[in-house]
């Protein structure tokens, strides 16, 4: 699937049993920002989800709930959160779906060499579920602060 244009219909957050389930159905109708992020525990991910639990009482002042997703597992995202003390929800996307539905799963280049993975990219949803704003093959430091600029201009 191409990359999502603002106005465009936001697709599903990943679900599964438990949790995700309840989380998924308990943002319906809101505002939120989906962060997809490529792997936990790697520098960039590591700086650009602590920037944006560092700002999280920013996001929830403008009613931006804050979620972010890759393919790692359940158990390391549950680390990773408690490594660095993350705050907001972590999503299992494991077969790449919801990636692949914003565009956020495809060819990159990272120091020069072509591969197939996920594409740094943010995403504000609007409460009528609607894409407000994609950002895609974002730099991970200082991106937070960019989007909250955006939300407070």
């Amino acid at each position: 699937m191409g990359k999502l244009d603002a106005g465009d219909k936001a697709r599903p957050s990943p679900s599964g049993p438990g949790r995700q389930d309840r989380l998924a159905a308990g943002l319906r109708g809101q505002a939120g920002r989906r962060l997809l992020l490529p792997r936990d525990d790697t520098p960039g991910c590591t700086k650009e989800a602590c920037q944006f639990n560092d700002n999280l009482h920013a996001f929830a002042k403008a009613k931006v709930p804050v979620l972010g997703i890759s393919a790692d597992s359940a158990d390391k995202h549950r680390k990773f959160r408690e490594k660095y003390g993350l705050t907001f929800p972590l999503l299992t996307d494991a077969d790449h779906t919801v990636g692949e539905a914003y565009g956020a799963w495809g060819e990159k280049t990272l120091y020069g060499k072509k591969s197939i993975g996920v594409i740094r990219s943010t995403f504000l949803i609007a409460a009528d579920g609607t894409v407000a704003r994609p950002w895609y093959h974002v730099k991970a430091d200082g991106h937070a602060a960019k989007v909250l600029a955006e939300l407070e201009a």
